[in-house]
């Protein structure tokens, strides 16, 4: 399953940062490529009209997907802001700043 997330998100990036998503998405664990996946594919079910946005705005937009999301176990707090680092860090690496977030994540 960690091979083909890998390679599903690596398959968005833009073509001349595939290379550079790769070798940043082959560290992550399974958990935190899930992570990065949920967030995608939230925003390819309810996608919104914004084109590319700062990092800024991406990262508020990260943060209202966590809120949506349900609520971890306490201590795990930690690990979701881990996680959430993660995904900017993808998008910005992969040329992904253009998705944007309209939705809860439990519709996702």
């Amino acid at each position: 399953m960690r091979n083909a997330l890998v390679a599903a998100l690596i398959s968005c990036a833009d073509r001349p940062l595939k290379p550079k998503a790769r070798r940043f998405l082959v560290g992550l664990s399974s958990d935190e490529l899930q992570f990065i996946a949920e967030f995608l594919g939230a925003c390819i079910l309810e996608p919104t009209e914004k084109g590319r946005c700062s990092r800024s705005e991406l990262a508020e937009r990260i943060a209202q997907f966590q809120r949506g999301r349900p609520r971890c176990s306490p201590g795990c707090s930690e690990d979701q802001d881990h996680k959430m680092i993660l995904l900017l860090e993808y998008l910005c690496r992969s040329g992904s700043p253009r998705f944007s977030l309209a939705v809860r994540a439990g519709h996702a």
